[in-house]
């Protein structure tokens, strides 16, 4: 009696077995249907990583455009302060030289 229930369980997992390696083709189809978006993924991935740097090394190009031309706009304000200081020393004088001739 235990060997016909062995015998009956046995042939059962061989039917499986023989069931299930026939639905292995949707499974390999579904498989490279994967492999094909994994490959288009690694593509965009490696596109977005090119696009960053870049977009990196445009900021960085800007930040040095943008550094260069605030120091030249502080050495263009030191200029304006110096020689409005000199105006400013100039318009002094001539107004003492008035007042001393205004005075004689």
């Amino acid at each position: 009696m235990k060997c016909a229930i062995v015998l009956k369980v046995a042939a059962v997992a061989v039917v499986a077995g023989l069931a299930g390696c026939q639905d292995l083709k949707p499974l390999q189809a579904d498989v490279a249907d994967l492999k094909s978006q994994v490959a288009k993924l690694q593509s965009d991935v490696a596109a977005a990583k090119s696009s960053a740097d870049q977009a990196s090394s445009t900021a960085s190009a800007a930040n040095q455009a943008a550094s260069s031309a605030q120091s030249t706009a502080n050495q263009a304000l030191a200029a304006a302060q110096a020689s409005q200081s000199a105006v400013d020393a100039t318009n002094e004088k001539i107004d003492r030289m008035f007042k001393r001739s205004i005075s004689k």
